[in-house]
Order: structure tokens, then sequence, then C-alpha cells
């Protein structure tokens, strides 16, 4: 593979020499700023073989280095090794940039190329800043790859499928027209839309174009009088057709998408400089006046309405059951006989399967055994599988996709003795989900205001964790979606009643384990005072935590009543829904402390 990536990253040189240009810089998304990639794009683990799903790639004629974020330090120091390609790293303090790195490796009046349609507006003006001071010039190009990249995957035509209203809450024209009233007060005629999950949500409608997202791949313009969904006329069947036409969509072809908004003239378009790609923008740039602010329809997406909560909840009761038998199945079978990290990963998979509405699982299980636990985003296949052992702990990372909610949810479980030193980190981690929890806040509250609950134990002892702590979650959608996050960096947009986020503490011994519980949460409104209107967050995941690998003294009375509370509502949920062979072993793990 090494060898691979060598004679592709020298065919690419070749193509930049033709255009005469210096550098040529590959986001790692697509034209839709996706995380999770349909095959045709996955340019980042073409060009360098990191398979991790953040990074940003830039090539210059004698060098070529790849950006990541601390999930993925480990990961990517091992895969680009003896590839040629530097490993920098992303946030953290004293990162360097792209734009600086290759400002620094590059001659004043060198030209960088791109491919506009897969990097977003922000992006782009972003390299182009950090250019200005040494008079280096950005250039749009075709995609490079095309030409060196054999056999590469067409645009997916799988079919999409209708979600029925009874899972999603509201039609879809009643959709339209909530976004169409939101943008008569920003002054705007047209929305466009591009996020796969934004359009799944958007149109009731799902897809299979995305490994563990139930997305398709298509672009939209909506406004008052215009609905125009831009799609493979092969993905939609006959009935979805006329279903979509009679909701007042307008249906055209997805490769129409660009010729189509060249065409729009004296408008005004709101569009999410964040997530569309600068060539769309570009198209629309010239001829019209633009209104840039968060996507209307992600913001609305992420305000779950009550069927989609009931939905949710009705998903993590499956997925509790699931991961009862899991964490059984495991406890019973170890020491026993030979058991493998992937092997357990699929095990996870297997249980989850058998509850209704499974549609496969919410992303790749991480399952992190000893040192391989400090992996944040482990990805552990067949053939590097290692066996678990009646030793330490695994950490493991999973989640379902089921017709009525999306699950995401972490347990470290003790396979035997566990040192003393685990049992604090454990303990001062679990204090910090259980601090998030118990929030209660002031409406106006962003996630960055929130953060240090979670970490505030950790930091107390001079420890930390360097990725998020809470990320939105959809509806049978992608487990990973925005806009609002609960991170150390600044994000504008509120927490706000009806949004569904993880709460994932975790600390890492890089070489010796790793931990984390993540639970999912609604946020909710509490009550509304002389002082002002105060919210929180009320608890989804169902599924019980190791007490075993917890130092009760470390908690307060408080925090031990919540877990508690917390290991009672999972008993009273799960055990009518466990057969009765589980129903012993769920009462032992969820004693109180």
């Amino acid at each position: 593979m090494k060898s691979e990536i060598k004679q592709r990253l020298a065919a690419l040189r070749a193509e930049m020499k033709k255009l005469n240009i210096d550098a040529w810089y590959i986001s790692g998304t697509d034209p839709h700023s996706s995380e999770y990639l349909p095959k045709r794009w996955e340019t980042r683990e073409y060009i360098a073989g990191f398979t991790g799903s953040f990074g940003l790639v830039a090539v210059t004629l004698d060098k070529a280095a790849l950006w990541t974020d601390t999930r993925y330090f480990l990961q990517a120091s091992e895969e680009l090794e003896g590839t040629g390609i530097e490993m920098m790293k992303l946030r953290v303090t004293d990162a360097i940039s792209p734009d600086s790195w290759l400002s620094m490796n590059l001659p004043a009046g060198s030209k960088v190329g791109l491919d506009a349609q897969s990097l977003t507006v922000e992006a782009f003006r972003s390299l182009e800043n950090g250019f200005l001071k040494k008079d280096i010039e950005l250039v749009e190009t075709p995609d490079l790859l095309d030409n060196i990249w054999a056999d590469r995957p067409a645009v997916p035509a799988e079919k999409a499928f209708e979600l029925d209203v009874k899972y999603a809450g509201v039609g879809r024209r009643e959709k339209q027209q909530k976004i169409a009233k939101e943008l008569v007060g920003f002054g705007a005629d047209l929305h466009v839309v591009s996020m796969l999950d934004e359009l799944a949500w958007l149109y009731n409608l799902r897809g299979s174009d995305v490994p563990y997202n139930p997305v398709f791949t298509a672009f939209a313009l909506v406004g008052q009088n215009e609905n125009i969904l831009f799609v493979e006329s092969g993905k939609i069947d006959s009935e979805l057709k006329i279903k979509l036409e009679t909701d007042g969509v307008e249906l055209k072809e997805y490769s129409d998408f660009y010729d189509y908004l060249k065409g729009i003239k004296e408008k005004t378009i709101f569009v999410d400089p964040t997530t569309l790609n600068f060539a769309a923008y570009n198209a629309l740039a010239g001829t019209n006046e633009i209104v840039e602010g968060t996507s209307l329809v992600a913001i609305q997406k992420a305000l779950k309405n009550e069927t989609e909560l009931e939905g949710f909840r009705s998903a993590m009761k499956k997925d509790g059951v699931a991961l009862v038998e899991s964490i059984y199945w495991l406890k019973d079978v170890i020491g026993k006989q030979t058991v493998t990290d992937f092997e357990f990963g699929e095990k996870l998979a297997e249980f989850r399967a058998k509850q209704d509405g499974f549609k496969g699982e919410s992303f790749h299980p991480i399952v992190g055994y000893k040192s391989r636990g400090a992996i944040v985003h482990l990805h552990v296949f067949a053939d590097d599988a290692q066996p678990l052992d009646a030793d330490g702990v695994v950490l493991f990372d999973s989640g379902g996709q089921y017709i009525d909610g999306t699950t995401d949810v972490t347990r470290t479980v003790a396979l035997g003795a566990v040192s003393d030193q685990f049992k604090t980190d454990f303990t001062l981690t679990l204090k910090g989900m259980i601090g998030l929890t118990q929030a209660k806040f002031p409406y106006g509250v962003k996630g960055c205001h929130l953060d240090i609950l979670a970490r505030q134990a950790l930091w107390e002892n001079g420890m930390n964790y360097g990725h998020g702590t809470g990320h939105g979650v959809g509806h049978f959608l992608n487990v990973h979606e925005g806009p609002m996050a609960i991170r150390l960096e600044y994000n504008e947009n509120l927490m706000l009643p009806g949004q569904v986020l993880s709460n994932e503490p975790a600390f890492y011994r890089e070489g010796q384990y790793g931990l984390r519980t993540e639970n999912m949460m609604v946020c909710v409104e509490r009550e509304t005072t002389e002082y002002g209107r105060f919210l929180g967050f009320d608890t989804l995941t169902l599924c019980p935590i190791d007490t075993s690998l917890i130092k009760v003294d470390l908690l307060t009375t408080k925090e031990q009543k919540w877990l508690n509370d917390y290991h009672q509502w999972v008993n009273d949920e799960l055990k009518p829904l466990l057969e009765t062979k589980y129903h012993d072993f769920l009462d032992e793990i969820t004693q109180p402390v």
C-alpha cells in the first residue's frame, strides 16, 4: 500500500505540472461537506492511505502533509509511516495550519490548485486569507484525481426511499413552508441546501449512499414558490416521484445543479458558508445578493419534534436490550473461549440486528482493549484483531440505526483486575458525565459554556481529553450532526429544547488504556423564574455503567444518587423487554452503590 501511495503522489504531481500549479489542496470531503463519504469522494484515503473520518491534505511538487485532530494522531502516524506524507496536528495549541505550511514551503507567486466543488466557502476564504501575505494564488482546477484514479467509483446510484410521516412526525410540505417562512425574516428568496442529512430530513427521504448514514446524494433549492430537488432520476422510482411531485417538489438531474445556479439572476439567496461548496457559491455570487448564516434546515432538523423524540426513546430501549445481551455474552465467554476485539464488535451488531426496525450500525464500532483503548477512533478489522482476555478493560463505542431513531453509546467494562489508578481515572471522568447531565442553565447558553462541567474533575487533577464532549445526533440520520455542539471551541448556536446530543467525557493514557462513558440526552425546558427561562438535559440512553470500576468515595452524595436512580430506571425499563435468563444479571449490574 505504501508504494501505491507514492505512485499516486507521483501521478498527481505530473497532473499538477501540466496545469503549472505548485501545490494541490485536498479538503478531504465531498461537494456536500460530508464527514462520512460516498466511495467516489474518499479522496483523502486514496491519496494518503489515511482511513480516519477527518483530515486535510496538501501536496507540493516535493512534499506532502496530512492534517488531522486529536482523535486520529496515533492512527494517522501509523498509517502515514513510509508514505512520505508528514502528519500534522490540528485543533491543538500552536498547530501549523495548511495555509501556513504551504506558505512556508512555497515561494511568493506560487499557485495552489483545488477542486472548488469539494471545498466549502469558509474553507476557501480561510486559505485565501492565509495566502495574502505570501502572494500565493488560489486556482480552481478540475478534480485532478479523475485523471489518475483508475476505476474511480461513480456518483452512487442506489434508490432513495420514503420515511413515513408516522416516524418523521411532520410532512415535507410543512417543512418547506417552515423554511420559506424563516427566509422571509432574512429577506431571502431561496435557500441552497447541500448537506445530505439536511436533504434527507427536509424531504422525509432516506438512502444508502454513505456507509452508516441513511442519506442520498442530492442538492436542493427551497423558497416560497420553489422546491427543487436535484437528484439522479434513477434514485427516485415512479411511485415516489408521484408522491414528491404531489407535495410540490420539482425534480431535476443532479448533474444540472451548477448550470441551474448560473441561470439565477437578481435574487437574494441564503447560504451556509460553512457547508456550501465554493463552486456553488461562485455560480450565484456575481448576479445575486447573498445572505449568509447557519443553514435554516440544520437548525430545524436539530429541534426534534415529539414523534422523533418518542422514536429515540423507543430506539434506546431496543439498543439497551442489545447492549445488556452483548455484555452478558462477553462476560460469559471471556476466559473460556478466544474472542477478539473485532468479533465483539460484530457481536454488538448481531444483538442489535435482532431488534425490531434495525437498519444497520450508525458508525463502525470502536472496540479498544487495554492500550488500544487510547486510540480514540480505532478501527479494528479481522486482519488486525487482538484477543480479549480476563484482564483489564475493554472500551466499546457503538451505535445502531433504527427506523425510529439513531443511537450512540460508549461503555468501559472490566474483564478482570484493574489498577487503582484506572479506577480513579474512570471515576473522575464519570463525574464529568454526571455533571453535564445535571446541568441547569439559562436560555442563551452555548455549548462552549457547558463544556467545563464535563472536564472540571479532570482539570482539577491536571488531566484532560483532546476531543469534544457532545455532538448532535440525527433522527434515523447521521450520528454526528450540527449545528450545535458541546466542546471548548466557540460555536454560536444555542442549546435549545428538542436538541439531542451525546455526553462523552473521556480519558486516555497513551500505551496503557482509554476510558469513556457516553450517554445521549435531550435538551428540555426546566423552569421559568423571575430571572429567566432555564433549560436542562434528560438522559435517553439505557445501558448499565460498570460500577466495579468506580471509587465511590470520590463521588458526592448527589452524584451517587444520580447513578443509583439511573440504574433503577435502566432496570425498570429493560427488564420487561429482556428474556428471563438476563434478569439476575441485570439486577447484579444495576445494584446501587
